[in-house]
């Protein structure tokens, strides 16, 4: 499969072949067709699975096909709301790159900063507007958003808005936009909270969803301590001592273990910040800036904070926790190993996580090496092996059920296929 197959119009292909694009993800290849036919979407898929490119380029194509560069009083036709000003960045910057050949005219507003240039733009007249839930509203109330002719609305990232508490000024926001457009959602993660709330957004949507990849890259180097909870600290700042590490992510399970650890890191002499989603806009911005600038050496994460870090050269990442579902620790460790380099992943297991390194172990179809010539040797424990099975598919620690309701024949279709980094399902529904 092409882009050229997906009936895309020459100057987005043009585009495509500058940003040096030439096949679609799966989530591109199913979400594209159904976007352009102006159906509601309901996608599930993690950040990098080029979820960005998979309704910016048919949004970009519908809206030059509607005529709207033909009018002198350009007026919000798009709505992309995302959690934080990071992901809300770096989804203008894909319409730019997408839409470098069209006449398309797109902003970003977002708190944090002075509203004067956001709101020069939005009086200058814009196509797109991508916004971050607060400013989005603050400016609204102030007379300057106009949403009356809104025709595609984007909610994106809206497991994360749960998660940083925007789930108020999102039901708000519902209740500003016309009832009559075309609605897509995506969320990483579709727990019954998330689905209750796509809901009151979709109109009998279709449904997409990709699962994470299931393997690693092999410029990534993996190795596993087992090491007891209490000792997990020591064992950390034992492995910062190596100077030639220049820059570590750590994975943390919660906001408060994020916070704890980094306070120990400072203690100890090592740079650290952490960003999860109690921490404010300015704050996660500021920490990864001095991140990818090398001013912190560490900087420790949840998931959902991490959601959008893109560093091609960062030298190791840490799961200070095993993830509960097996898929996220591909996610995690795909930080580093980028653009070719090598990387490093290591991962710190106590006995209670003994489950998860199994489960994913069997999904990568890698036995992890094991680290034994180390300070804090975990007690009775033995090394977890995979058990590997063509026939039976174990479902990740975590992951079953995750809220959906049961479908049977009448009410759904289901295709399915698979590429070298992803798994592809589409779900089409009769009612939501």
């Amino acid at each position: 499969m092409t882009f050229e197959k997906l009936d895309l119009i020459e100057p987005i292909l043009n585009a495509l072949r500058h940003e040096g694009y030439t096949q679609p993800t799966p989530i591109q290849e199913i979400s594209i067709p159904i976007i352009l036919k102006g159906r509601d979407l309901l996608g599930c898929a993690q950040t990098g699975t080029g979820k960005t490119a998979a309704f910016a380029i048919p949004i970009l194509q519908q809206l030059t096909n509607s005529g709207v560069t033909k009018s002198n009083h350009r007026k919000i036709k798009t709505l992309i709301v995302t959690p934080t000003r990071e992901l809300a960045i770096q989804i203008d910057e894909s319409f730019a790159s997408y839409g470098r050949f069209l006449n398309i005219r797109h902003t970003v507003i977002f708190g944090g900063v002075n509203q004067n240039s956001q709101v020069s733009a939005l009086k200058a007249g814009v196509d797109i507007l991508i916004a971050t839930p607060g400013r989005l509203l603050d400016l609204h109330n102030q007379g300057f958003v106009k949403l009356n002719e809104l025709s595609i609305f984007v909610l994106d990232e809206a497991d994360r808005m749960l998660d940083m508490g925007f789930i108020h000024d999102v039901k708000k926001l519902i209740k500003l936009i016309p009832v009559k457009r075309q609605s897509l959602f995506f969320s990483a993660t579709m727990p019954e909270s998330i689905r209750t709330l796509a809901g009151t957004i979709l109109t009998r949507p279709e449904e997409v969803e990709v699962t994470p990849v299931s393997s690693t890259a092999e410029t990534i180097r993996q190795e596993l301590y087992y090491v007891d909870a209490a000792n997990k600290k020591d064992l950390l700042i034992h492995l910062l001592k190596d100077k030639s590490i220049a820059t570590a992510l750590v994975f943390t399970r919660t906001k408060h273990g994020a916070d704890k650890i980094m306070r120990i890191l400072v203690k100890n002499q090592i740079k650290a910040e952490a960003i999860h989603g109690n921490k404010s806009q300015n704050a996660r911005q500021n920490a990864l800036k001095n991140f990818k600038e090398r001013t912190t050496r560490v900087l420790v994460a949840t998931d959902i904070a991490a959601r959008g870090i893109d560093i091609d050269d960062l030298n190791l990442v840490i799961n200070y926790d095993i993830p509960n579902i097996s898929e996220t620790y591909v996610h995690r460790i795909g930080r580093t190993g980028r653009a070719g380099l090598d990387g490093k992943a290591v991962s710190f297991c106590d006995v209670e996580e003994c489950e998860y390194i199994r489960d994913i172990q069997n999904l990568i179809s890698i036995q992890i090496p094991v680290v034994k010539d180390h300070p804090f040797p975990a007690e009775n424990m033995e090394p977890v092996k995979a058990i590997k099975s063509k026939s039976k598919v174990k479902t990740p620690s975590g992951a079953k059920d995750k809220g959906k309701p049961d479908l049977n024949k009448s009410q759904a279709k289901r295709a399915h296929s698979t590429s070298s980094e992803t798994t592809k399902k589409v779900l089409i529904r009769k009612d939501f």
